[in-house]
């Protein structure tokens, strides 16, 4: 049986991202201190960022990590889709870190060991934790935790297959369950449409942003259905507002939207990205 290694490695490292250290922290950066913010009311209680490669969707992405910026969370739940061939619905990683090149960020082997039990008891069924994925989508948002939260966290990584509105509603509040009472932040990780050219793409997108504004999730999946709004990691966000909203949150504001074609002037193909922010204000 082969032992696995107890850090994952990356394997998007130097490709999706800068490779350095000293690289990295310098681009994240540069996309935290060029983020404009509107005036946030509350507290954020959760926040929504894409996940391409950076010089992509960094200057979106930059967006929902300064909203936390400064700040100090124990533990991060980020949430992503799963892209690669597994056919469980909800997954994990087996390993004990993450790494990039700022550093190892270590797992809350106890947060998952509850969310596992959590789901269980709601579903039937908990996380498959699996070894070397290659999974980018919740990978690619941890450089931007690491730089913008103002002291180490520990980890909470969901990767889900799953598209079933039940099965999602039911992680929501599983990790709302696991997370009260903790200092935790909420990620989703998702992109918006892809390959369109532009206007449709932007047709496309302000669908499923007004889904997120609007707070309710299973909203969200009746605008994926019906091809009038589309989020690769739809089921990603929706599980997020479910748990943003037992945790308290009442109002979700969408802070930044761009394209790919934004960053490579090439209009004719493009994907979609959005940052938002889950507040509690009152």
């Amino acid at each position: 049986m082969a032992t696995i290694a107890p850090v994952r490695p990356s394997p998007i490292a130097g490709t999706w991202y800068e490779g350095s250290p000293k690289a990295l922290a310098r681009a994240v950066d540069e996309y935290l201190d060029r983020a404009e913010l509107p005036e946030l009311e509350g507290e954020v209680v959760a926040v929504i960022a894409p996940h391409a490669g950076h010089i992509y969707s960094g200057p979106v992405a930059g967006y929902a990590f300064a909203a936390v910026r400064g700040r100090t969370f124990d533990l991060a739940a980020v949430i992503s889709p799963m892209h690669q061939p597994y056919h469980e619905p909800l997954l994990t990683t087996a390993h004990e870190a993450y790494f990039t090149p700022l550093g190892n960020v270590p797992v809350d082997k106890d947060s998952l060991t509850a969310l596992d039990a959590a789901l269980t008891s709601r579903l039937g069924y908990g996380l498959t934790a699996v070894a070397h994925d290659r999974e980018h989508s919740l990978e690619i948002e941890l450089p931007f935790l690491q730089r913008a939260l103002a002291a180490d966290f520990k980890l909470l990584p969901v990767m889900a297959r799953s598209q079933s509105p039940k099965a999602i509603e039911a992680l929501g509040a599983a990790l709302a369950e696991v997370l009260k009472n903790k200092n935790a932040l909420l990620v989703a990780s998702t992109d918006l449409s892809h390959f369109y050219d532009q206007e449709t793409a932007k047709g496309l997108d302000s669908e499923m942003l007004r889904c997120f504004e609007a707070f309710d999730p299973q909203t969200i999946f009746t605008v994926e259905a019906s091809g009038r709004g589309q989020a690769c990691g739809h089921a990603a966000v929706a599980a997020v507002l479910w748990a943003a909203q037992a945790l308290g949150a009442d109002t979700v504001k969408v802070l930044r939207y761009a394209t790919s074609g934004d960053v490579t002037g090439d209009y004719s193909s493009v994907v979609g990205y959005g940052a938002a922010a889950a507040l509690k204000t009152r």
